[in-house]
């Protein structure tokens, strides 16, 4: 949760850990306890207000369509729940829309008019920006890559379908991998964590590998395979003059990177590829930013 003046100057940001399985009213009773925590001074007037959530939202009435991650957000009425609250208008879009607008803003794609921004978090998902502008598509649900298919015999996704990207490489796909090296014994940095911790996710799986886990370096490096077979074909298909990852999964680093940019080179066609950078995010790392993207 950040508050900026009329500038887009971050004057205040609080952050904390959420769920959005736990349902519209929980999770937006925890933004609002933020908000009233930066109301201070300069502050206490809130003349708009922007959210990003990890779902389809319709961009004729900005609402959550069917999220896939998101039990119980359907058509909830999160623009006018908040428009009460603080008595200004709301906007509601896609949270990879609101990271791309924020790397325009602010980012490495200041100087560049087309350019994706992928995010790999609890979803994934893909901001398209052409000629400095969001491509949302005809109703809003450009950029949902995060349910193309991989595979035909791949995992269960949570949209219904079998071998989405998002079942491969998720947050909550890689929470799965990890739990599952861990029990297996393939992973002693991860069963450790896990007797600790009780629960496993991206930041333990970064922190096993950092310390030279081989299984930990496996799932990162096949989930950046499948990111990277994705990528590469919409790579062919956009030629953007720029690829930005970002989202809470992309904290796995430069070995991620790596991967993702190893496939993209190999799979795409010189033209398309020569002078074009892929990137990690680095608006996570600002002052003012919590580090943990969503």
């Amino acid at each position: 949760m950040g508050v900026t003046n009329g500038e887009l100057e971050v004057l205040g940001h609080l952050s904390k850990p959420a769920d959005v399985r736990d349902g519209p009213e929980a999770v937006l009773e925890q933004a609002l306890e933020l908000v009233g925590k930066l109301r201070t001074g300069e502050t206490t007037e809130i003349h708009g207000v922007g959210i990003g959530v990890p779902g389809p939202v319709s961009f004729l009435d900005r609402t959550l369509v069917s999220p896939p991650i998101m039990p119980g957000w359907d058509r909830f009425p999160v623009r006018e729940t908040l428009s009460r609250e603080f008595g200004c208008p709301v906007l509601v879009d896609n949270d990879v829309n609101i990271m791309a607008l924020g790397e325009l803003h602010a980012g490495l794609a200041r100087a560049v008019g087309d350019f994706l921004l992928v995010k790999i978090g609890t979803g994934v998902g893909c901001g398209i920006v052409v000629d400095g502008e969001i491509y949302r598509g005809v109703t809003g649900s450009a950029g949902d890559i995060g349910h193309i298919r991989v595979s035909d015999d791949g995992p269960l996704c949570t949209c219904g379908n079998t071998g989405c990207l998002e079942a491969y490489f998720g947050g909550a796909a890689l929470a799965r991998d990890a739990r599952a090296a861990a029990e297996s014994g393939d992973s002693p940095f991860l069963a450790e964590r896990l007797a600790h911790e009780g629960t496993l996710t991206a930041e333990d799986v970064a922190a096993a590998a950092a310390s030279g886990d081989a299984a930990a370096v496996r799932m990162i490096r096949e989930g950046g395979r499948h990111v990277g077979i994705v990528l590469a074909s919409l790579v062919s298909f956009f030629n953007p003059g720029l690829v930005i990852i970002g989202g809470g999964v992309a904290g796995l680093g430069h070995a991620l990177l790596a991967e993702i940019r190893s496939v993209v080179y190999q799979r795409s066609l010189p033209l398309a590829t020569g002078n074009l950078p892929i990137v990690l995010s680095e608006l996570a790392t600002r002052p003012g930013s919590s580090g943990r993207p969503a």
